[in-house]
């Protein structure tokens, strides 16, 4: 296979290649073969994979070479974010203190599996997932594609850089507060954070007190709406439940959305001394203008923010304290987690926690009064292209935490809510590096997003532009 042939594969995307496998134009040995030879290749540069899973990979790609023919992912090679437990792996989060190898799959992985898909590795995080870079004392700093000076973002910074620089086909991914918009948004990719509850986090009942969803990463809006029809729906002992959802989200994805109503916000959320940049300012201003034209009604709007920045950081902190429970020797954690640990429990003790609970229903129907007047949100996904790839890694907690809400300060607030919202390509800085934009809808919106997002995509191709490995 030549190499340009091989880049072709490598950048097909999920639903392509298992297209491919379908009528038997490849085998899910030689895709494995692929990405491995890829990874070998190319990983050393950016330090997207904790771990490769070579000959178990190619043992699943050889099992399932004679399966089911009508299996959406049939033998496509994805990456598992270092979150979500793989059978005989250990889930690490980052750290250099965690238990022992997992007894079964997460039910993300699982379905996964069930769709035809074959887990190839296991992608770097920040400790705990903390942050919106992927550095930390265990596995190193983990590099943008594009820019290897760069982050590629975080939490799930190696599933995006994995996906960009075509070492998986996709990638899992989960969002506490950006950790799949903004890693979508610093590699050029397409992050759709689902409505809280539409995928479920099993064996884990919530992260980060319900802030947190899982989801996935692809180069397009059909191969992202193929990877959530994989893997939407409720697992028996969820603790949260999306509203029901029966038809195709990849049909979605290819339907034109009708004329919509639709707000475009840039406000940086209250508290926040975050500054949009010129750059990401124009993406903005592009993608409202590309609306208008492709006949939407486009309106400002600005969401009802109150103090969902300050409650946001209390249930993440509180969501921290909690995470740290389950890791074994906290001598082993970093300087910046073990503060934040502590600041989440004195700051937010159990009375405290359970009243923030108690009062995100009324919170969210103050937010959501935007929707009864709209139909999407558009807003920035960051406030600048991806910053050094180190971020605040190595810094204090609140040197870190301020690095971070200066770079990604408006995502937050529909981790709250537990609204939908997916991050989309928007075109490239003057410093070469990707651009990006987000819709958010009404909770269980998710295929009036990839209708939109199907739309736009349609309007502005960006899967052919690729890194420069």
């Amino acid at each position: 296979m030549t190499a340009t042939a091989s880049d072709e594969l490598a950048y097909a995307g999920p639903g392509a290649l298992a297209d491919l496998v379908r009528r038997r134009q490849i085998t899910p040995r030689e895709l494995v073969e692929l990405f491995l030879r890829r990874i070998e290749a190319i990983d050393p540069k950016l330090n997207a994979f904790r771990v490769t899973l070579g000959d178990q990979a190619l043992a699943e790609a050889e099992a399932g070479s004679d399966g089911d023919a009508d299996r959406p992912l049939a033998g496509v090679p994805i990456a598992v974010k270092d979150e979500m437990p793989l059978a005989g792996q250990a889930t690490t989060k980052g750290s250099r203190s965690y238990g022992p190898p997992a007894a079964a799959d997460a039910e993300i992985v699982r379905r996964l599996r069930a769709a035809g898909a074959i887990p190839i590795g296991v992608t770097n995080v920040p400790e705990l997932m903390i942050f919106p870079w992927t550095a930390s004392d265990a596995n190193g700093v983990t590099r943008n594609p594009w820019n290897t000076e760069r982050t590629p973002g975080g939490s799930s910074g190696g599933s995006a850089a994995a996906v960009a620089a075509g070492l998986a086909a996709a990638a899992t991914a989960a969002d506490g507060g950006g950790s799949i918009r903004i890693p979508a948004a610093c590699c050029g990719l397409v992050g759709m954070k689902p409505t809280r509850g539409r995928v479920s986090s099993q064996p884990a009942r919530e992260g980060l007190l319900g802030l947190s969803t899982y989801g996935a990463l692809a180069r397009t809006v059909g191969d992202s709406a193929l990877l959530l029809d994989a893997i939407h729906g409720p697992a028996p002992g969820d603790l949260y439940e999306a509203p029901p959802f029966s038809g195709s989200y990849a049909q979605a994805a290819e339907t034109p959305p009708g004329r919509l109503r639709i707000a475009i916000s840039r406000k940086v959320p209250p508290g926040s001394i975050a500054r949009l940049s010129g750059d990401q300012r124009s993406a903005h201003e592009r993608t409202a203008t590309l609306l208008a034209e492709l006949g939407h009604e486009v309106i400002e709007r600005d969401p009802a923010y109150g103090l969902a920045g300050i409650e946001f950081t209390q249930m993440w902190l509180r969501g921290i304290y909690e995470e740290s429970a389950h890791v074994p020797d906290h001598s082993k954690l970093e300087r910046s987690t073990r503060q934040l640990i502590a600041t989440g429990k004195r700051i937010v003790p159990d009375r405290r926690r359970e009243k923030l609970l108690a009062g995100r229903a009324r919170r969210t129907a103050r937010v959501l009064e935007l929707w009864q007047e709209v139909d999407v949100l558009l807003m920035p996904v960051l406030a600048s292209t991806p910053i050094a790839a180190e971020g605040g890694y190595g810094r204090s907690a609140l040197g870190a935490f301020d690095r971070s809400s200066r770079f990604m300060p408006f995502n937050p607030l529909f981790n709250v809510t537990g609204q939908p919202s997916i991050a989309l390509p928007a075109g490239f800085g003057a410093d070469g590096l990707p651009l990006s934009v987000q819709l958010v809808g009404r909770p269980g919106a998710e295929d009036m997003l990839y209708s939109l997002a199907g739309q736009i995509e349609e309007a502005r191709p960006w899967a052919h532009h690729r890194p420069r490995l």
